[in-house]
């Protein structure tokens, strides 16, 4: 049974409904975020990069990253919204979070670079939309879960 290795909670400010997980070392990324960022697509993914396509247009998400030893036990789709699973590869095993600019925020996969799977949840969707309709921004009320696990495990 696979095991949690780390979990880590952050804020991910969303700019016109998007934010990226980028490979951290980032100078070799043939794509990088926001090119090609593709409207309406919950979870997109490129070369060393992770686009998450928000509900709401500018807020800031609250999102836990789970690393895990192997496959993390399936999620009740019925507590999310929306649910993408994706393949990343890592160069360097460090992860940033990417919405106008790189955030401050780093997420450490392993020691060394590698092959992972990426399993993203997400809720609030509905309420983040609306807020940003009437509010203009909102805090914490989309929040997204991504698990990552070494591919092939």
């Amino acid at each position: 049974m696979a095991e949690l290795v780390r979990r880590q909670h952050l804020d991910a400010d969303v700019e016109y409904h998007g934010f990226a997980f980028q490979e951290s070392d980032d100078g070799d990324l043939p794509v990088p975020f926001p090119d090609d960022f593709e409207d309406g697509v919950f979870l997109n993914a490129f070369p060393g990069r992770l686009d998450f396509y928000s509900a709401g247009h500018t807020h800031t998400a609250s999102v836990t990253v789970e690393v895990w030893d192997g496959e993390p036990p399936a999620q009740d789709p019925s507590q999310w919204d929306e649910q993408a699973e994706a393949g990343f590869e890592s160069t360097s095993g460090e992860v940033a979070v990417w919405s106008t600019g790189r955030a401050d925020d780093v997420i450490t996969l392993s020691e060394v670079g590698g092959s992972w799977r990426v399993r993203a949840s997400c809720t609030g969707r509905e309420q983040a939309a609306a807020l940003s309709e009437q509010e203009g921004v909102g805090e914490g009320v989309e929040k997204y879960l991504v698990q990552f696990w070494p591919a092939g495990t």
